[in-house]
């Protein structure tokens, strides 16, 4: 679920953190870390528990409508379709999905059941909902458009429910796009046949990007006084106040990378940093942070400190 850029935001947020806290040694940063990349996972599964609490509300309304009509009064708008749809239909009866949940001890909606309320009214009164509801019936294949379609339209871009996440954990705010694309790459390679697990991918690709994460964090910790250094002899003729604390940690971890990441090219590692500064830092600090990085490598080429393993590595 998580890619490399998604890794280095997190640790630079580690670091930007940590900068507040120098009293804060590397084991309590690292532990700082993991809780907030794993923190991406209980997001994923709070978005899922969300949508299975839509269908459930869209459940009880229908079982309510039944009762009305057997009552002999007017019964409400029956949803029988879209309680029907085959894609929300695995994922509420996903037993898989439901013990992750409870091991995680998430049931985030049980207080805040107001915006499962919101997120409901804002899909039965979509245009995408009408337009599926024009007919009684549908393919998986349909059922999953509609999905689609009604995550990317109307649950993904709703604002309240950004200011809920928010609220609940500062730093989700910045997952919310990686775990949005990751349930829609999910939907897309669903299949009626579908094991269980399928909503359950793995936070990190293998291993190794666990590792990446942990150890970029620490040595440039631990290697922050030569980063600093290296940036220091690049800015003399630069007042440091002008700095972004942001830009300096980008560079601290860019150069970190050049030095102890040997099988990361340098173009791969500068254009990282470039675009996470153009998310998370000023207007001008990518074209600043370029021109830094494009003398500390022509530097460190000539004096043979850049150590990268295979071809094309330079």
């Amino acid at each position: 679920m998580l890619n490399r850029r998604h890794i280095r935001i997190k640790v630079m947020q580690t670091l930007y953190a940590s900068n507040k806290s120098e009293s804060e040694d590397v084991k309590s940063k690292t532990r700082f870390l993991n809780k907030s990349l794993d923190s991406t996972y209980d997001l994923y599964l709070s978005v899922l528990s969300l949508i299975i609490e839509v269908h459930k509300k869209a459940k009880d309304r229908h079982e309510k409508s039944q009762q009305k009509l057997l009552s002999g009064n007017k019964p409400a708008p029956t949803h029988l379709k879209f309680i029907n749809n085959e894609v929300l239909t695995l994922l509420s009866a996903n037993e898989a999905l439901a013990k992750a949940l409870e091991d995680r001890k998430l049931n985030p909606w049980y207080l805040d059941f107001e915006y499962v309320d919101i997120i409901y009214k804002a899909i039965i009164n979509s245009d995408i909902y009408k337009a599926y509801m024009e007919t009684s019936t549908s393919t998986f294949k349909e059922d999953k458009e509609f999905f689609i379609s009604i995550f990317e339209e109307v649950i993904a871009p709703n604002d309240k429910l950004y200011d809920y996440y928010e609220d609940k954990n500062i730093t989700w705010l910045d997952d919310i796009p990686v775990v949005n694309t990751g349930i829609l790459k999910l939907i897309r390679k669903l299949k009626p046949t579908s094991s269980e697990h399928h909503f359950l991918p793995k936070l990190f690709k293998d291993e190794d990007d666990r590792v990446f994460a942990e150890e970029l964090l620490t040595k440039t910790i631990l290697n922050q006084s030569t980063l600093s250094e290296a940036i220091a002899s690049k800015t003399k003729n630069w007042d440091s106040e002008r700095i972004t604390q942001i830009d300096t940690v980008l560079m601290q971890m860019a150069i970190c990378e050049f030095l102890k990441f040997p099988s990361i090219p340098v173009k791969v590692t500068i254009n990282e940093y470039l675009e996470i500064a153009k998310e998370y830092s000023t207007p001008k600090s990518s074209n600043f942070i370029n021109g830094i990085l494009d003398k500390i490598v022509k530097e460190y080429t000539s004096e043979k400190k850049l150590n990268k393993i295979g071809r094309g590595l330079m």
